[in-house]
Formats: C-alpha cells, sequence, structure tokens
C-alpha cells in the first residue's frame, strides 16, 4: 500500500482515528500500536506520531514515555472538569438563545432522532443524539471557537461514557429533559432554559460519578 505525502494525510489521520476513538474502535486504556495501525491505514510511523501528538492535545489519547501511546481513560477528577467546561459553554450559549436561531431546529431533530432511537433499544444511537443536540445547544453562540472547544470536551465525555458501557443507564433520563430545554427556549423563557440545564448538568455528573465510583473507577 502506497503511503500518503505527510501534509496530505495529517489533518485527515488525526480525524480519521479521532472518530474512531469517539466510536470506541480503540477502548478507553488501550494500548495503541504505532506499527499496526501505520500499516493498516497506510501511513509512515512519522505522521502517525504527528498525528497522536494532535490528540493529546485534544485529551484523547496519553502519551508515556519509553511506554507509547493510548486511548484516554477519563478519571473522576477529569469527569469534574468536563462538566466543569460543560456549565461555563452551554450556559453561556443559552444567554443569547433565540428561537429562530436555526441551530434549535438541529436540537429538535436530535430528540425526534433519540427518541426513535429509544423506541428500538438503540441506547448507543441515543447517546449520539443527545451528543448532537448539546453540540446544537453551543452553536446558539454563533462562536466558531466555543463550538470547537466544545466538540473537543463532548470527545472527553464520550470516553469517560465508554468506560461504564451502559449507554441506557446514562442517557434514558435525559432525553425528556432535553424537551424541557427546548420548550423553554420557544417560550423565550432564557431563564427557565438555564435552570432546566443546570439541573440535568448536576444529575448527569451524579450519576456519571456514582456509576464510576460503584463499578470502582477512579
Amino acid at each position: 500500500m502506497s503511503l500518503l505525502p505527510a501534509q496530505d494525510a495529517r489533518p485527515k489521520l488525526a480525524l480519521r482515528l479521532r472518530e474512531a476513538i469517539i466510536a470506541g474502535r480503540y477502548a478507553p486504556g488501550e494500548r495503541l500500536s504505532e506499527q499496526a495501525i501505520s500499516d493498516e491505514l497506510g501511513v509512515s510511523r512519522n505522521t502517525l506520531r504527528e498525528s497522536f501528538q494532535v490528540l493529546v492535545e485534544q485529551r484523547l489519547i496519553t502519551r508515556i514515555p519509553h511506554r507509547g501511546v493510548s486511548v484516554a481513560a477519563p478519571t473522576m477528577a477529569d469527569v469534574i472538569d468536563i462538566y466543569r467546561a460543560r456549565r461555563v459553554m452551554e450556559i453561556a450559549a443559552l444567554a443569547s438563545a433565540n428561537p429562530l436561531h436555526p441551530a434549535l431546529a438541529e436540537m429538535r431533530d436530535a430528540v425526534t432522532d433519540a427518541r426513535g432511537a429509544e423506541a428500538n433499544g438503540e441506547w448507543a444511537v441515543v447517546g449520539t443524539a443527545n451528543m448532537r443536540f448539546h453540540s446544537a445547544l453551543v452553536r446558539l453562540s454563533d462562536s466558531p471557537r466555543v463550538t470547537a472547544a466544545f466538540e473537543n470536551v463532548l470527545a472527553e465525555l464520550r470516553l469517560a461514557f465508554l468506560r461504564l458501557n451502559d449507554a441506557e443507564r446514562l442517557h434514558h433520563p435525559f432525553i425528556g429533559r432535553n424537551d424541557a430545554i427546548i420548550a423553554a427556549i420557544d417560550a423565550s423563557d432564557v431563564g427557565r432554559a438555564t435552570e432546566e440545564l443546570e439541573r440535568y448538568l448536576d444529575d448527569s455528573q451524579r450519576l456519571l460519578l456514582s456509576t464510576y465510583t460503584r463499578l470502582g473507577l477512579d
């Protein structure tokens, strides 16, 4: 298999690896073999290392000197900080929420998809739809920089969810609460939408941490 030029392969490779990690192809904590991945994807090991560094900066993989790289396995402390970042970004985005903003239609579509997946017992799909809902919520901010930063936060959150491997427990309680946030925005009641979101984030963090504790994870 011919190797792609490094300048062409690097951005696409980092994105491809990121998507594979988020999708759970590589488990949290799993060691990543440079040789196996470079052979599989048809890229040089130097290009792969440069792409790994992008993912290290995004906190999706960790690099330990003389031991290589592994998929990140978010700790309880990481979860607390992830939710700290979520509160800053999501609540700020809601402050400028407008019922006519195009992102609101994306939020509605995400809830509809979650409902359909719920009916079929497809809990991983429910989780993906829920992530889409919150990505769209942050796009209410109209800030590409905030949106990009939030996507990295959500990618870390996915790894935390993957450590627990219980999508129904983690996502089922919150589908209806997304509806409540939309209803408050539709009513131009930003205060109520903010209260709904704050309770949502508090309860979601509490559930995630309690599940970590139940499973004996750190």
